[in-house]
């Protein structure tokens, strides 16, 4: 994998634990907030991911840059339509620092103490325009997200539990130890260009584009920068690595039981080849990918949990016995993982809706 998402907390355990044997839960949070190997880090898509440290200067420099730059302009834009200042882009400028202060002179602070500690940043902003969908919101918020996604603050510890996001806010330098390191954004879109292909590979253009957040213009000079080969995927263009031109070697059946968000369903943009006529049903109108079950690369149903906690597998077409009966002991080994505690994920696909609402 090239990083988990971790838009819905959960995931990130149920997500590592399904690659991962005898993972505790223990073993990912000494990870995540002890020996701090993997990040929680806004990039793609303006999208939370954990990434391990290694990678983290590429998602920044390339498409997390991105959405720091888009959501300065906006907010810019939305700090001067309110009134709240002449010159957003002065505004914006003084707020970021004051914020920064902040998390400079504390070790951690949650959303709340840094609205008080930074004065400026405790008013509202329309969003959404003046018309009847637009709604008075929060800038403190907005400000987190565009200094997560330059690198300059992190999500700290979770004061919440394994599945419930209630993070402590520091500044990068401090949580690393060190400052994060910096590069120009076409040697990170290359590196992370490079790090789905290793991953995701053969896939389109179309695929990078999405996942990366980024133009196609970005995508064809990465594809360049890494001597991507073209390949032909069923009748159109298709790229990988040029070391990894051999033949794949078969391997045995398998089976699995992925949470919403996983890294794999959310891996493409073009999904037919995995998903069948299953997208409607898997994938919300946003397309954010339910909890789903795989059987030898290819989703064929859903899971979710009863009041007990039970995992149950929801099938949505005919698969050998053999395929369910294996499914059944996944189900099983997932109930006891997690002993009696319940996840419901964020974005509820259509399946999930359905079989929960019996």
């Amino acid at each position: 994998m090239v990083c988990l998402h971790a838009t819905d907390p959960a995931s990130v355990y149920l997500s590592a634990r399904a690659r991962v044997s005898d993972l505790a839960r223990a073993h990912l949070d000494r990870a995540l907030y002890a020996d701090r190997t993997l990040i929680k880090h806004l990039s793609m898509r303006r999208t939370l991911f954990v990434f391990t440290r290694d990678r983290l200067a590429a998602a920044t420099a390339g498409p997390g840059a991105r959405v720091a730059d888009s959501e300065r302009r906006r907010t810019v834009r939305e700090v001067e339509a309110s009134a709240v200042a002449p010159d957003g882009f002065r505004w914006l400028g003084d707020a970021e620092a004051a914020v920064l202060a902040a998390l400079d002179s504390h070790l951690e602070l949650s959303s709340s103490q840094l609205r008080d500690l930074a004065p400026i940043v405790d008013v509202k902003i329309r969003v959404g325009g003046a018309g009847r969908w637009g709604t008075d919101a929060p800038v403190g918020p907005r400000l987190l997200t565009i200094l997560s996604a330059a690198g300059l603050a992190v999500r700290g510890t979770n004061r919440g539990g394994w599945n419930v996001s209630r993070p402590m806010w520091t500044s990068m330098p401090r949580w690393l130890g060190s400052p994060l390191d910096r590069m120009d954004a076409a040697a990170g879109i290359a590196q992370m260009t490079q790090a789905w292909l290793r991953a995701f590979g053969p896939g389109t253009a179309n695929d990078l584009k999405w996942w990366l957040g980024v133009r196609t213009t970005d995508v064809k000079r990465a594809l360049t920068d890494v001597e991507a080969v073209e390949v032909d995927l069923d009748g159109s263009v298709g790229y990988v690595l040029p070391d990894d031109l051999e033949p794949v070697a078969g391997v045995e059946p398998w089976v699995a039981l992925l949470p919403a968000l996983d890294p794999t369903p959310m891996g493409w943009a073009d999904r037919d080849w995995y998903l069948g006529p299953h997208r409607v049903m898997l994938f919300d109108s946003n397309g954010n990918a339910g909890p789903t079950a795989w059987c030898n690369g290819r989703v064929v149903g859903g899971w979710h949990q009863e009041p007990s906690g039970k995992v149950v597998v929801d099938v949505v077409e005919r698969i050998p016995k053999l395929a369910r009966t294996q499914l059944q002991r996944e189900a099983a080994k997932l109930t006891d993982w997690l002993a009696g505690e319940r996840v419901l994920p964020r974005f509820p696909s259509p399946l999930f809706k359905t079989v929960t609402a019996r």
